[in-house]
């Protein structure tokens, strides 16, 4: 498997991600593929060969290594490491759509853009963009589930076997267990990691989403003041009352001298 190609394909994708987006894709090709075909690929060569059984019954080491190893730690990663990168290229194939698009509204209208940015998370493409994150957190978590019901995240160095035709139950040897069990652990931590980044990223873009829809519905509804004098009613009150005095004692005075 070329590996570099998938780096060098999936490098152009992280001009349209968050910053959650970048150190996910640090993590993925530095601490997982990278370790992935420098170190791991190298333990795992001699597990078949080194996996020995206290018989010499034909065919019973080899029932004993299917039944302990029904799939191999290394194609096992390698299957999800292409599954959890594959997502990412939904969003470069929804953005090559949107040029494609933008270039043939371009040549008709001649001139101008159906597009500011094709790659800007907007519209179709930032539900694509989640979409995607949910699915890299699905799949590294159903391939982690996998290995934790096959192995339990771990490594014995002894299994025992009584599959036919074994005569009765063997003892099998796993060679290097504690090395296996480490890069076990590691690439459990740092899936664990790569899960914790995707829904970071996906709370990020959807807080900043609400933010948005806030903030535009504040534009168009903006908040009116009333438009009225206030009146100081213990003023209006007194007014009247010096009034009212007034009138009367005007007409105490006229019946006076009248």
């Amino acid at each position: 498997m070329n590996w570099l190609s998938l780096q060098v394909l999936l490098g152009g994708v992280s001009q349209y991600s968050t910053v959650f987006g970048r150190v996910w894709l640090s993590v993925v090709f530095i601490f997982r593929v990278l370790v992935f075909v420098v170190a791991a690929q190298q333990v795992w060569t001699d597990e078949q060969k080194d996996f020995i059984c206290n018989t010499e019954q034909p065919g019973c080491t080899n029932v004993c290594y299917d039944n302990f190893f029904p799939i191999s730690h290394i194609r096992l990663w390698a299957l999800q490491i292409i599954f959890v990168t594959c997502p990412s290229l939904m969003v470069a194939a929804h953005v090559k759509y949107r040029e494609m698009r933008d270039q043939k509204y371009t040549n008709v209208h001649k001139g101008e853009h159906l597009y500011a940015n094709p790659g800007k998370k907007r519209g179709g493409l930032w539900y694509t963009y989640i979409l995607s994150l949910v699915f890299k957190a699905g799949f590294d978590a159903g391939f982690l589930y996998i290995l934790y019901i096959i192995y339990q995240f771990d490594m014995p160095v002894l299994t025992k076997c009584s599959v036919e035709p074994c005569p009765n139950t063997v003892d099998c040897y796993i060679s290097r267990p504690t090395e296996k069990k480490i890069f076990t652990l590691f690439m459990v931590v740092t899936s664990s990691v790569c899960i914790f980044m995707c829904i970071c990223e996906i709370f990020y873009l959807i807080t900043k989403k609400v933010q948005k829809c806030l903030l535009r519905k504040q534009e168009l509804n903006p908040v009116r003041k009333p438009n009225y004098i206030r009146v100081d009613p213990t003023a209006s009150s007194n007014n009247n009352f010096s009034k009212s005095e007034e009138e009367f004692f005007s007409r105490l005075l006229y019946d006076h001298f009248s």
